[in-house]
């Protein structure tokens, strides 16, 4: 997910996307640990994405 994609959700899609971003990397984790997964740098999309998001919710939040 691009940042002009995200800066245009509402706050509480945001959280939403969140709590969804971090189920679908926990997943990817649990499985890599379990069984190598076919491309790893999944992992690292789906952790950059999450801190994407966190990050604009942040900046919402102290602007507040």
């Amino acid at each position: 997910m691009k940042n002009k994609d995200i800066v245009t959700l509402s706050t509480a899609e945001l959280q939403d996307k969140v709590r969804e971003e971090q189920a679908a990397l926990g997943k990817l984790s649990l499985n890599h640990a379990i069984s190598p997964i076919e491309n790893p740098i999944k992992i690292r999309s789906a952790r950059r994405t999450v801190a994407r998001l966190k990050t604009e919710l942040t900046k919402r939040n102290q602007a507040k």
